[in-house]
C-alpha cells in the first residue's frame, strides 16, 4: 500500500524563530542548542537536529478536532526549517531508530485503533492500520514521550 509521511508546516512556528529566551519564555517555548544526535527530532523536516543547530520546544496541538481525542503535547522545531517534509512511500530517518506508536483515526477524527512499533518496521503496521477502509489518517507518536512525530495517509 502507498502512503505519504508528512511533517508540519514551518509557517505556525515562523513568529518564534529568532526571539530571544525571554520572548520564547513569554510564548510558553524555549531555546535549546543540540549537542547530540539523535536527541532533538523536529517535527517539520522530519530530520534530528544536528549538533549545534536551534530547536525550539513548544506547546502544540496535534489533534485539534473537537472530539475525545483533542490534543496538545510538546514537541521540538528546528529554528529556521523551510520546508515541510512529504514524501511517499519512504519513512524518514527520524523514525526509524525509536519506538512508536501509531493512532489511527476516522474521518470524524476519532481514534478507531492503535498499535505499538519499532520505527525499523514500521511500514508493515502503516499497511495494516492503512488497510482498514475506514481509517482515514495516522498520527505517529514517539512512544517514549508520547510527543507528535508525523502525520501518515493513504497517498
Amino acid at each position: 500500500m502507498t502512503f505519504r509521511i508528512t511533517g508540519l508546516s514551518p509557517e505556525p512556528f515562523r513568529p518564534l524563530f529568532g526571539l530571544d529566551d525571554e520572548a520564547l519564555a513569554a510564548r510558553c517555548a524555549k531555546r535549546f542548542v543540540a549537542d547530540v544526535a539523535p536527541g532533538f527530532p523536529d517535527r517539520i523536516e522530519l530530520r534530528d537536529a544536528e549538533p549545534g543547530e536551534a530547536v525550539i520546544l513548544v506547546n502544540y496541538e496535534h489533534q485539534s478536532a473537537a472530539t475525545p481525542f483533542r490534543s496538545r503535547h510538546a514537541i521540538f522545531v528546528l529554528e529556521g526549517a523551510v520546508a515541510a517534509y512529504d514524501r511517499v512511500d519512504a519513512v524518514p530517518a527520524v523514525l526509524r531508530p525509536r519506538p512508536l506508536s501509531l493512532r489511527a483515526f476516522d474521518g470524524d477524527d476519532m481514534m478507531i485503533d492503535a498499535d505499538l512499533c519499532d520505527g525499523r518496521e514500521i511500514e508493515r503496521l502503516i499497511e495494516r492500520l492503512l488497510g482498514e477502509p475506514r481509517v482515514a489518517y495516522i498520527q505517529a507518536h514517539h512512544a517514549r514521550r508520547g510527543c507528535y512525530a508525523a502525520r501518515i495517509e493513504r497517498a
